[in-house]
């Protein structure tokens, strides 16, 4: 992989607290805001089993996961310390890791969702753990073919880190607001009709937005403001990941679509809710919740939320596919949206790989899987199973987006995902540049050109170009 060229202080520098998110960005998963002060990494060591692990969006299934862990640790003799965080909670979490790992005495495992893969196997963070996927493989199954896991996880023919469990983000229309306006929900493939759509179903003197989806620089802004890029053909780098290729006639006509999109005195301007120009990754959820917008895209902690809550927009909830690119191309698939890691030299790898396998196990697993509303699905076909299906019909659909036989890449598209493109993600520099042709800073030729730049110097400087 072309992370294997990127320099390790720069990943430590451009990757610490302001980059720890990166993957659930990408990936359109939950974040969760920590307000208390950073805390100290758990110590490992030997006889002690010590596992961090992120916040469930549910309560139930994060209460199973301890459960699953607690009994474990018992049946193998083991003291436990486990911790309920996520990464951000330690502020610098890479150097901090990075620091233990070379004091010897890091968490046994982590179960984490917003960290990157490829940036840990730079920093030399992680144990090798091909034995454990593919000890799962053999009695779990494929790991689901739709959600890249290969590309992210297995670097050099190996794995460096277990796919936990597969997720999906979902686009949502609310179909009672489609037909009232007789619009076929099947009829809208790109983001151009679901733009029209958006408008034709605005009342904004009653309250109601159609697009609630912001550009602003945060996990769903990165994942809208890259979707419509890579729509339009625009791209960071060519296959190989190393030569920036920004800066194209592709990524102009993806950045005047934002301008249109988002020109308040403009022909969309209708559809706009108030400030979704500098919305966070909490607001469309609320918006949505609240029922004042009428097309999004989230990860299926909103759709669950609303059945949780029984919320009134939940029988309207309508999913659909992801906008296809402009050329027709379809841009379905899945991500890991949790992994397992075990960090390098720390005192129970033994131990840490039984534990990785035993969450994986069905008596285990499906109990996890059944409560948590969309968010906790099964990385290994023989997972799927009919008892787990049977517990929400919607389940069907993520299956499907999972188990893509060709996988739309993702951001780093047409690149595999590498520490490079998670260190531009880091730095905002898209979002950032969308900002400016929204402010009517910069034309998008001008603020396409200055994120070219800058994309480029952050090549130079890990040591790409």
């Amino acid at each position: 992989m072309t992370s294997d060229k990127f320099n390790r202080r720069d990943v430590l520098r451009k990757g610490g607290a302001a980059g720890v998110g990166l993957w659930a960005a990408a990936h359109g998963l939950p974040a969760f805001a920590q307000d208390k002060p950073e805390e100290e990494l758990p110590q490992g060591a030997a006889g002690k089993l010590t596992v961090i692990h992120r916040t469930e969006y549910f309560e139930a299934a994060q209460n199973l996961f301890r459960d699953t862990v607690t009994k474990f640790a018992a049946a193998n003799n083991a003291q436990l310390d486990i911790s309920t965080t996520n990464p951000e909670s330690f502020g610098d979490f890479l150097g901090k890791m990075s620091a233990a790992v070379k004091a010897g005495n890091p968490p046994d495992l982590a179960y984490t969702s917003t960290v990157s893969i490829p940036q840990m196997h730079l920093l030399g963070l992680l144990e090798d753990v091909n034995d454990v996927v593919e000890d799962a493989i053999k009695r779990y199954g494929n790991v689901m073919r739709g959600i890249n896991a290969e590309s992210i996880g297995k670097i050099d023919g190996r794995w460096v880190a277990v796919p936990f469990i597969a997720n999906t983000t979902g686009a949502f229309f609310r179909g009672d607001k489609l037909a009232e306006k007789g619009i076929d929900v099947s009829t809208l493939n790109t983001w151009e009709e679901r733009r029209e759509a958006a408008l034709a179903i605005s009342d904004p003197d009653n309250g109601f937005y159609g697009w609630g989806l912001t550009v602003n620089q945060s996990g769903d802004g990165w994942g809208v403001a890259s979707a419509i890029l890579n729509a339009f053909g625009g791209h960071f780098t060519d296959e190989s990941g190393t030569k920036v290729e920004f800066d194209s006639p592709e990524t102009i006509a993806a950045y005047e679509f934002v301008r249109e999109t988002y020109d308040r005195n403009g022909k969309y301007a209708a559809m706009l809710p108030p400030g979704v120009e500098s919305w966070g990754d909490i607001s469309n959820n609320e918006a949505w919740l609240a029922g004042s917008v009428g097309y999004t895209h989230n990860a299926f902690s909103l759709y669950a939320a609303s059945k949780r809550d029984n919320n009134p927009v939940f029988p309207h909830t309508v999913l659909v596919p992801q906008p296809r690119a402009n050329n027709g191309d379809h841009r379905n698939g899945g991500a890991v949206g949790g992994w397992l890691t075990i960090f390098k030299g720390a005192p129970n790898v033994d131990l840490a790989k039984k534990l990785a396998l035993d969450l994986l196990d069905p008596a285990n697993f499906t109990p996890m899987s059944a409560v948590a509303g969309g968010l906790f699905m099964p990385a290994y076909e023989n997972l799927w199973t009919e008892e787990l299906l049977s517990a929400d019909s919607n389940y069907a659909i993520i299956k499907e987006q999972v188990d893509i036989e060709d996988p739309f890449i993702g951001p780093s598209w047409p690149a595999k995902p590498a520490a490079q493109i998670d260190a531009i993600r880091a730095q905002g520099v898209l979002e950032q540049s969308m900002g400016n042709v929204i402010a009517g800073r910069m034309t998008p030729e001008e603020a396409v050109k200055d994120a070219h730049n800058k994309i480029v110097q952050i090549f130079e400087e890990g040591g790409i170009m």
